[in-house]
């Protein structure tokens, strides 16, 4: 039989651990297969991302939308409040703008008191105004009843949609498998259609981050994707300023007031 030795304490030391900088929250859909990946190409140092999942149907329609607003609290308790979050964002545009920006701040806000929170919808007009773009072209792939709510959404905040294009694609795990090329094909198309001075692509299932770069030089206005906007927003609603490039105009862009 095997003698056990006794148990030796071994002294240790503690740091600041991993967001020594930042510590970012974020709250993801069951269904979403590109928020996270494409979050992890931010690169920061010593800035981290957390992230929860919420449940949610595949068939996206307004009802299963506004469904998440019930379940959103116990989603965000999931990130524990040890961490002291700096910000906290909730990746659903489409369900950000049908329940309200302040309705999911107040959600995310009953588990995290005082915590910054931001959405894709919030997120992207802040930084059409970071960008001085008042012409907006919006790329979608939901179906007509869930993209009307994104335009007068972004007319309601005084931006202009100039284009409203969509791929007219209800389930989100197919949305998740549109190219990155189909997606950079409805940005040309619809910024070719519009006098706009930015193209928002609605969705953060829709993958663009790595190619936006070359996309926004062929265009020649900025491209914001929701999943960039929402990361932005975070960053500097969290106190980090730094600038990024390579990865679309609005990462050199600082908040600005109003």
């Amino acid at each position: 039989m095997m003698t056990v030795p006794d148990l030796v304490q071994l002294p240790f030391a503690t740091d600041d651990g991993f967001g020594s900088r930042a510590r970012i929250g974020l709250i993801v859909l069951e269904s979403d297969q590109t928020i996270e990946a494409e979050a992890r190409m931010l690169n920061l140092p010593d800035v981290d991302f957390y992230h929860s999942r919420i449940g949610n149907s595949m068939e996206v329609t307004s009802e299963t939308l506004t469904d998440m607003e019930q379940r959103l609290p116990a989603a965000a308790a999931l990130l524990p409040r040890e961490f002291d979050f700096d910000a906290i964002g909730y990746g659903c545009t489409s369900a950000a703008t049908l329940i309200s920006a302040d309705r999911v701040t107040a959600a995310i806000q009953s588990e995290h008191p005082g915590v910054a929170c931001t959405n894709p919808i919030t997120a992207a007009v802040a930084a059409f105004r970071a960008l001085d773009a008042c012409r907006v072209a919006v790329v979608t792939p939901y179906t007509a009843d869930v993209t009307a709510p994104i335009a007068r959404s972004l007319a309601d905040e005084g931006l202009s949609v100039t284009a409203l294009g969509s791929f007219l694609e209800s389930n989100d795990f197919t949305v998740g498998r549109i190219s990155p090329q189909s997606v950079a094909d409805g940005v040309r198309t619809t910024a070719r259609s519009a006098d706009c001075d930015a193209v928002f692509v609605s969705c953060t299932s829709l993958r663009l981050l790595a190619s936006v770069e070359g996309l926004e030089s062929e265009v020649g206005v900025p491209v914001v994707s929701s999943n960039m906007a929402l990361f932005w927003h975070l960053l500097r609603l969290a106190g980090i300023a730094d600038r990024i490039d390579g990865l679309g105009r609005i990462f050199t862009r600082q908040l600005t007031s109003g």
